[in-house]
């Protein structure tokens, strides 16, 4: 084992040597190869941040949503199903919601407006200044970060929205969530549920929905099957299928961008393939002169894959490096557009890097495994050379 341990680091000795002797080449494959990690782990790793950020704030959404469904759309929901859903044994509360959207012609952003009947399942952990309206309180509002820029309002702390008969709803700002709460709030305006019915002119029967809260969180499945039983002209929504869609949304746009991606990874790996087949007549000489002295083509081959692990391992480590700092001190700047769409009112919460090994594994099998499988043959090849036909060449 010492014998075996001392030839492999004398054979990655002379490997390291013999790259920085073809600096000039190997550093034109190092400077790719790390491009190309560091768009791919880039992406791998704001795919994983946007998920683990969106499992942490939904755990503050309705554990059950319940809307009402005609010709297949979505249509306000009746206030006298509140009582048949209260029936259902499990249900801890019930409360109604009126939402919708309010247009902003200067900038060219929709504004989400919740009118709730009671203060919201965030909390006031997440304001960042003020508090929430009081019960029957009217004239009041609770803004996210977009908002507050979106109008403008700097110091002001009222603004006011057009009613459906284009009159004027005033709001008075009580309060601006945080910034940490961005991924849910940052272009949502929320205040009583009077005022929204006022706001978009609803019937005091009607809500746009209702939000359902369960004693056992175990049985959200089970009591969301038995609302649809009981309310067939419903769609329940819960939770867990809120998780699950942002990440089919998140999984799907990484996956676009991934086979883009591969595209270039594909283009390298030829790159990485014709500079390992094209020996110049020096490396032919030099392979000739180690035969002479004794070498095998085994070792040649050795040498030839040290030389491709290392570039590859130092260009992996150099690539993943560098999408850490993108995401985590950049802000994703590159690709944060296309993970999270192209609204005006974009979230703008701040991403915190998740690295995970199943994520670095798959990196590693997409990057250094065919960039090594695209040099072994070459490799091969330049072992197998002549002696006498390299010297003469």
């Amino acid at each position: 084992m010492r014998i075996f341990l001392e030839k492999h680091l004398n054979l990655l000795d002379y490997a390291l040597s013999s790259l920085w002797r073809r600096k000039g080449k190997n550093l034109s494959v190092f400077f790719v190869f790390t491009l190309v990690i560091f768009l791919l782990a880039s992406f791998l790793f704001l795919t994983r941040s946007l998920l683990v950020s969106a499992q942490i704030t939904l755990r503050q959404t309705p554990e059950i949503t319940v809307q009402h469904m005609v010709a297949g759309r979505q249509e306000s929901i009746p206030l006298s199903y509140m009582g048949k859903i209260e029936d259902i044994f499990g249900v801890h509360q019930v409360s109604p919601r009126v939402w919708g959207y309010k247009y902003n012609e200067v900038t060219g952003a929709n504004i989400t407006v919740m009118g709730l009947s009671r203060s919201p399942l965030l909390g006031e952990e997440v304001l960042a200044e003020g508090r929430f309206g009081a019960q029957g309180e009217q004239g009041w509002a609770v803004i996210g970060q977009g908002v507050l820029a979106d109008l403008d309002l700097g110091s002001r702390r009222s603004f006011s929205f057009f009613r459906p008969d284009l009159t004027l709803k005033p709001f008075s700002v009580r309060g601006i969530f945080a910034p940490q709460s961005n991924i849910l709030t940052y272009d949502l305006v929320i205040t009583g549920i009077d005022d929204g019915r006022d706001l978009f002119g609803l019937d005091p029967q009607l809500a746009t929905d209702l939000l359902v809260e369960v004693v056992n969180p175990l049985e959200i499945a089970t009591i969301a099957r038995k609302i649809s039983q009981v309310l067939p002209d419903t769609r329940v929504i819960t939770r867990p299928q809120i998780l699950k869609t942002y990440q089919a949304v998140f999984s799907w746009r990484s996956g676009f961008a991934a086979i883009c991606l591969i595209s270039a990874l594909a283009a390298f790996i030829i790159m990485a393939w014709d500079k390992a087949s094209g020996m110049a007549p020096e490396e032919r000489r030099e392979i000739s002169i180690l035969k002479i002295l004794g070498w095998q083509t085994p070792d040649v081959l050795m040498v030839r894959f040290w030389e491709s692990l290392a570039l590859a391992l130092v260009a992996f480590v150099s690539g993943t490096i560098l999408a850490y700092i993108h995401i985590g001190y950049f802000q994703a700047g590159l690709f944060r557009s296309v993970m999270m769409g192209w609204s005006v009112l974009r979230p703008g919460f701040d991403l915190v890097p998740v690295v995970s090994g199943t994520d670095l594994f798959l990196l590693f099998s997409l990057s250094i495994l065919p960039y090594l499988a695209a040099t072994i043959i070459p490799a091969w090849r330049s072992a197998s050379v002549a002696t006498d036909s390299a010297l003469r060449g």
